[in-house]
């Protein structure tokens, strides 16, 4: 059975939401059933199928996120939250 393709919003949408300088912050939920990217009352939410074990969640919403944006994953960085549900991360 092929893996559904995520739900994405347009870019121009994601990038509204981030500040001047470029940061956006987003909710993440690891281990979901299903990936996606959702704009929820302002603020983008994510969801991804990976366990945050090793990164692998971090990891996982960066390149959903970049692929949201139509942009290469190592164009966007994590600035705050690796351990968190809450991030920040600088969009270029």
């Amino acid at each position: 059975m092929a893996k559904p393709k995520p739900d994405l919003p347009s870019a121009d949408a994601i990038r509204a939401l981030a500040d001047d300088e470029g940061r956006l912050a987003v909710r993440v939920t690891p281990g979901a059933r299903s990936e996606g990217v959702a704009i929820v009352d302002g603020a983008v939410q994510v969801k991804v199928r990976a366990k945050p074990q090793d990164g692998a969640a971090n990891d996982a919403v960066i390149s959903l996120l970049a692929k949201a944006l139509g942009s290469a994953p190592s164009r966007l960085t994590l600035l705050r939250g690796a351990t968190s549900r809450s991030k920040l991360v600088r969009l270029d």
